[in-house]
């Protein structure tokens, strides 16, 4: 169970607060000190004790305060992978950074000192600060990345702004100047990697806003959309499918083949393939049942039954070790090792798409709606907590009869 540690001495406490999500919100407080008042009647005169030590002496209620500032950090409470136990570490390891500035800030205005800090005035060193700090995670870091790539070659591509290139006093960032960042990821951005890209960038304007190190934030009101029922990955059509286990697999792990496979016949997600054992298979009913680990212990449709075909039966083989149902299915190195292979057998199948492995659960509950499946079913068998979330697929069917009508040759017909 994921707990924070803190320290009686110190102001702010670094606190949390349990979520019905399974997560816990963290937030600091401060002890502002107590204040007393009198305590008197029902006539309002004072009250006194009347017995032991302080016989004769005046009543006081005392008031302690307090003041809260969230944080906007979550932690795992059951942590119940690697990836959720590292977040959980790099979170709280952010968080006490935070605190640890907020407590020298509180000092300084209650005592009129501060540990001696040269205050950063250069929003790029600041931003590039944040893309090498490894209290964050690696992917957070990459994103940091492309955040502070993309925003150079925004202010290079604009004449007005382009001075800034190298130098940008925190105080010059405008919120014209933000519109005009968010306006420039939409064109040059692919799916979702804008409203990400963006986001990351938020979260180093918000945490200089925090540190005081900017007045205002000029972010706030600027949003970058995104359509939450839109499907932005690629979708591999059967044909495709079929071309592409034709396809030789030249990678290092042929497992790779074999899950990306399983992948586009079941939809199921990249994690839960890697975690799937022989425990999960029931031979007698044909059926593979497993939770999700996305939303495990957090939704009653974290648990998906998924009926095994021939080929998929043919897919998952037999354990090495005969008997032994602990043995992983698929032995699957890095997920980036994973994307990189199969991007490489992607492209030997002269499939010109750019192909990750979450297309392979979009590419299922298109193709089986395609095919005839109803709604309902899809919904379940993607384990899909509503409805709404499955109705997106019928959107990209929708478009793909419209090309495929639009695909008919023209007659000359009058």
């Amino acid at each position: 169970m994921a707990k924070i540690e803190t320290k009686n001495k110190q102001n702010p406490k670094l606190v949390q607060t349990t979520l019905k999500d399974g997560r816990a919100s963290l937030a600091l407080e401060y002890y502002l000190g107590r204040s007393e008042s009198p305590v008197l009647d029902d006539e309002g005169n004072q009250v006194f004790y009347t017995s032991g030590a302080m016989s004769g002496k005046p009543k006081y209620k005392v008031k302690h305060n307090r003041k809260r500032e969230n944080l906007n950090l979550y932690i795992w409470i059951h942590p119940r992978s690697p990836q959720e136990r590292t977040q959980n570490r790099n979170t709280l390891a952010l968080a006490e950074k935070i605190r640890f500035e907020r407590e020298q800030e509180f000092l300084e205005d209650r005592e009129g000192y501060r540990l001696k800090k040269e205050k950063e005035v250069d929003l790029l060193r600041y931003f590039r600060k944040h893309r090498e700090d490894e209290v964050y995670a690696r992917s957070t870091r990459i994103g940091f990345g492309t955040a502070y790539r993309r925003f150079i070659d925004f202010l290079g591509s604009m004449p007005k702004y382009k001075k800034y290139v190298d130098f940008l006093r925190m105080d010059l960032l405008t919120p014209e100047m933000v519109g005009g960042y968010v306006e420039y990821l939409k064109k040059v951005s692919v799916g979702d990697g804008g409203a990400r890209t963006y986001g990351l960038f938020k979260k180093v304007i918000t945490t200089a806003v925090e540190e005081s190190l900017m007045k205002k934030n000029p972010c706030k009101g600027i949003a970058m959309r995104k359509d939450a029922y839109a499907i932005k990955k690629q979708i591999l059509t059967l044909d495709e499918i079929r071309r592409l286990a034709s396809t030789p697999f030249a990678g290092s792990y042929p497992d790779i083949r074999r899950a990306f496979l399983f992948s586009l016949y079941t939809g199921i997600r990249w994690r839960d393939v890697s975690q799937l054992t022989y425990e999960n298979v029931d031979l007698s009913s044909g059926l593979l049942k497993f939770e999700q680990s996305k939303i495990a212990g957090r939704s009653k449709s974290s648990s998906v039954v998924t009926p095994l075909s021939p080929m998929l039966h043919k897919i998952i083989g037999e354990p090495e070790v005969h008997g032994d149902c602990r043995q992983l299915i698929f032995s699957l190195p890095t997920w980036s090792t994973c994307v990189k292979q199969l991007d490489a057998w992607v492209k030997a199948a002269g499939i010109g798409k750019h192909i990750t492995w979450h297309c392979a659960r979009h590419s299922f509950a298109v193709n089986i709606l395609n095919g005839g499946a109803n709604i309902k079913t899809v919904q379940s068998l993607m384990g899909h907590a509503s409805i709404e979330m499955t109705e997106k697929y019928l959107r990209v069917v929708d478009e793909l009869k419209h090309k495929a009508i639009n695909s008919l040759p023209e007659l000359d017909y009058e």
